[in-house]
């Protein structure tokens, strides 16, 4: 009887082994549950964090690498697309490409883009300047693709027009840019006012579709 009753009572004994209280169980064959120690996952945390980190750093210089990828690309065709400009079609007739609707001619304006506020060269100066530093400093939390590359366009253009406020004539944070896009009833504009355009546009369209330059997704 008393083996019985010790029977009867065992599941209400809460640390008893195969008891249906709240205790650790073990398998009849001795084995580790799924769900002990070994299999919780905590061994391997400090793996899992380095292992993210590294990634996240990874993914971080190639969106670095994009971004100066493009600038230097957007840079160089400006600079080399004025130099020819200078070189062969300043102080000459304009080229025709399309009629009247598009040419080529070369322009010096000391205004801003599409020959905008000439009597602020120097402030256009000091902004481009100071857009050159906020995206240097925001490149270091990049992370997407798609910004990358509408920085990197933003970047280039702009070192384009600064390289011409400060090599040109007439002189240092006052030279003129060389403009030479000319299409019919519109201002002339050059490749970096294009990069710099292309750059913008793609800016708004990214954050209208929540999309921040950390990689990040938001929804309104």
């Amino acid at each position: 009887m008393a083996e019985a009753e010790r029977t009867i009572e065992t599941p209400d004994t809460p640390d008893a082994p195969g008891a249906g209280g709240t205790g650790p169980r073990t398998p009849a064959d001795g084995s580790v549950p799924a769900d002990g120690p070994a299999a919780d996952g905590t061994g391997d945390t400090a793996e899992g964090t380095e292992s993210g980190a590294t990634a996240v750093a990874g993914k971080g210089r190639r969106r670095l690498v994009a971004l100066f990828t493009v600038a230097v690309v957007a840079y160089l065709l400006d600079l080399v697309s004025k130099t020819l400009v200078v070189a062969k079609l300043e102080h000459h007739a304009p080229v025709e490409i399309i009629g009247d609707w598009l040419k080529l001619e070369a322009v010096r304006n000391p205004g801003a883009a599409f020959s905008m506020g000439e009597a602020f060269t120097v402030v256009f100066t000091v902004i481009a300047a100071a857009v050159i530093v906020v995206i240097i400093r925001l490149a270091r939390k990049l992370r997407s693709l798609p910004w990358a590359i509408a920085l990197g366009l933003l970047l280039g253009g702009a070192l384009g027009n600064l390289t011409d406020r400060l090599f040109r004539a007439p002189g240092v944070f006052k030279g003129a840019v060389v403009d030479f896009i000319s299409p019919a009833h519109f201002a002339v504009f050059n490749l970096a006012d294009s990069a710099i355009v292309c750059g913008g546009i793609l800016i708004v369209i990214l954050s209208f579709r929540g999309l921040d330059p950390d990689g990040t997704v938001h929804k309104e």
